[in-house]
């Protein structure tokens, strides 16, 4: 086969693919009932400010660096 037919194949299998992922969907299961009450949970994106803070700050630190040698 040509490549160009190739990938238009491996496009298509992979459409139909999904598509039957994605058409079997299933119930979701029952919370189970006896759990004891739990407190507020952190949120999604709690620590991502320090994440990038410290990324910013080795980012500055790595081009002091390679500007002194």
């Amino acid at each position: 086969m040509r490549r160009k037919n190739l990938t238009y194949l491996c496009c298509l299998l992979m459409m139909l693919l999904s598509f039957s992922v994605f058409a079997k969907k299933k119930e979701p299961p029952e919370p189970p009932q006896n759990l004891p009450p739990s407190g507020p949970g952190l949120p999604i994106n709690g620590g991502i400010s320090l994440l990038i803070i410290a990324g910013a700050a080795y980012g500055v630190y790595a081009k002091i660096k390679r500007l002194k040698n």
